[in-house]
């Protein structure tokens, strides 16, 4: 895992050794262990590294005989299997980033087809007089880029290119539209202006610092659902499971899981409990003070049931008043999602004796957990409706500029996912996959982990995985009123003590508590913002914190979020060792 930038020029121009610099140090987190750089002719390239496998001879960039160098960011899971096919190929490293530069040369820009992992890639190859960026078809890995007159720039993080200089911090209003109402932002514009992202699976070609070709790799298979029974959809997931589970564990450094208790991870627990003769080392956030359900009791029962080395981190009120500020400072791609509390302390905690963690991100859109899939498949007169049809402000009156455009990208995904052959219970899995998935989940599992020189893999999101789970009929999904009910099956096979029947109480953080306990003064600092100010109406951001009523109080978190994001990523004020308080009335 590392941090990867670069720049392009035009016109025969040479890179700034002042603009790499920046970016070695904006990205420094990402990559502890170590930094290297290419420069050659008009493109330069660094790289920040986290050493997970060959410690000895993986630093990068890497280079093969045709004169193309590598940086790159991630892990190639099946790069052993690949090797090994690659009989005559002269490899000078056991990294499993050299595979892909050797893929390069034999495949060009088609050299990601068959990589299995999460990667951001780039590929200088001087004798084609162009750079070639790929990120893994689910989005596990970041990259971002921007194309100037003069220049063409990319980097693992946002705020690196700010920090370099390439771009000026301005906001893009659609996006800041969707971020306040969906909580995320989706496609390939970030709230940036100037800043895009790479989207999850694509390739781009670039040539004299402008993009020339683009090519794309899906992360599901397309067609509709297939006619399988449940003994033989067991029987296959159990294979895939296994094998993506094993593969994950490829290290060689100390790794362990986030474990919340839940059907996910839990799956992830029994697969590292049977693959390992040592203890699992397992991490589980639970909160103290609140109202909220606490699973903490049931990890801790299932931690010892596989003898797992069970570590339990409590999130306090205090914790989220004094940590709130780095968090929002470490989401640049900012995700409003309040499971980002607990995912940075749990990341704080884990780093302190590993460098990798397992997680199960991405098994309810695999596997069709959440309750709005079941909603998709009601009809209208039963309650059905399309996900995400409402957004988080709606008929609260407080934002100044009613918008419909907010979920224009979201129905751009719709239109496209329903056009592939797939039932609706696929189209509205796919929906979430192409940009809750990898502009959410994803994005706060990669700054939360990343910001304390941490790896996370998520098993769940692999191709093997995919083949074998995204196809399996609607009704081995979702039956019973319940969501993963293939894989609930599966783990009551292997995990009865799990019970995974038993109906799913959600991953909830009391952050509506917590703000109401403190409502008046919030409610004035807040509107005290210029950020607030721009998209609320006056008066109506007191009001808003005041109420205490659920929907308002998760309207007043995105507010509260966006507002310190702001503070520090567009008005430039560090607020990073800064109390909530403290970072709101900085000027």
């Amino acid at each position: 895992m590392c941090g990867i930038a670069g720049v392009m020029m035009r016109q025969g121009a040479s890179v700034s050794p002042k603009t790499l610099d920046a970016l070695v140090s904006a990205l420094q987190h990402r990559g502890p262990d170590g930094s290297g750089r290419h420069v050659a002719g008009d493109v330069g390239l660094v790289q920040t590294r986290l050493a997970i496998i060959d410690l000895q001879t993986g630093d990068q960039p890497l280079y093969e005989p045709g004169g193309a160098a590598l940086v790159a960011n991630g892990e190639i899971y099946n790069y052993v299997e690949l090797r090994q096919q690659m009989v005559d190929t002269p490899f000078q490293t056991q990294s499993d980033c050299e595979v892909p530069l050797w893929l390069y040369r034999r495949d060009g820009a088609d050299f990601a087809r068959d990589l299995r992992g999460m990667y951001a890639i780039a590929i200088h190859d001087p004798a084609q007089a162009r750079l070639v960026l790929a990120r893994d078809p689910f989005g596990i890995k970041p990259l971002y880029y921007v194309e100037r007159e003069d220049l063409f720039a990319f980097a693992s993080e946002p705020q690196a290119l700010i920090a370099a200089g390439l771009v000026k911090p301005a906001i893009e209003e659609r996006q800041r539209e969707e971020l306040l109402q969906l909580q995320f932002t989706t496609g390939g514009q970030t709230i940036f202006s100037g800043i895009k992202r790479v989207l999850p699976g694509e390739t781009v070609v670039v040539r004299g610092g402008r993009i020339v070709e683009r090519r794309q790799r899906d992360a599901l298979p397309t067609g509709g659902p297939e006619q399988i029974g449940m003994e033989d959809a067991v029987k296959r997931l159990d294979t895939a499971l296994t094998d993506s589970v094993l593969v994950h564990q490829r290290s060689d450094v100390p790794y362990g899981l986030f474990l919340s208790g839940g059907i996910d991870s839990t799956a992830i627990l029994a697969l590292m409990a049977k693959l390992n003769d040592q203890p699992v080392v397992a991490f589980t956030a639970g909160f103290s003070g609140g109202k909220v359900h606490d699973e903490r009791d049931h990890a801790r029962m299932l931690a010892k049931k596989v003898n797992a080395e069970h570590h339990e981190i409590d999130f306090g009120e205090d914790d989220f008043w004094s940590m709130l500020p780095r968090v929002a400072a470490a989401v640049d791609d900012p995700a409003a999602d309040y499971a980002v509390l607990p995912t940075w302390k749990l990341a704080q905690t884990a780093a302190q004796g590993l460098k990798v963690i397992l997680s199960g991100e991405g098994g309810d859109e695999i596997f069709a957990g959440y309750g709005r899939y079941r909603s998709v498949l009601r009809p209208w007169y039963l309650g059905g409706r399309t996900i995400r049809h409402r957004g988080n402000f709606h008929g609260l009156d407080v934002l100044r500029e009613n918008r419909t455009d907010w979920r224009d990208g979201i129905a751009t995904t719709e239109a496209v996912s329903h056009a592939q052959g797939r039932s609706k219970l696929q189209a509205a899995q796919a929906v979430d996959a192409t940009d809750w998935l990898s502009n959410d989940l994803l994005t706060k599992l990669d700054r939360c982990l990343m910001a304390h020189g941490l790896e996370g893999r998520t098993p769940f999101l692999d191709p093997v995985v995919a083949e074998a789970a995204f196809r399996l009929p609607d009704n081995l999904k979702i039956r019973k009123g319940l969501g993963k009910y293939v894989l609930r099956q599966w783990l009551s096979s292997v995990m009865p003590e799990a019970e995974p029947f038993s109906k799913k109480r959600g991953f909830t953080v009391p952050v509506g508590d917590w703000i109401a306990s403190e409502s008046a003064r919030l409610g004035t600092l807040m509107e005290e913002q210029e950020a607030i100010q721009r998209v609320c109406k006056p008066g109506r951001v007191k009001d808003l914190f005041a109420a205490g009523d659920k929907h308002k109080g998760f309207a007043a978190w995105i507010l509260l979020f966006y507002a310190l994001w702001s503070k520090h990523h567009i008005q430039g004020v560090d607020i990073r060792q800064a109390s909530v308080f403290d970072a709101l009335a900085a000027r």
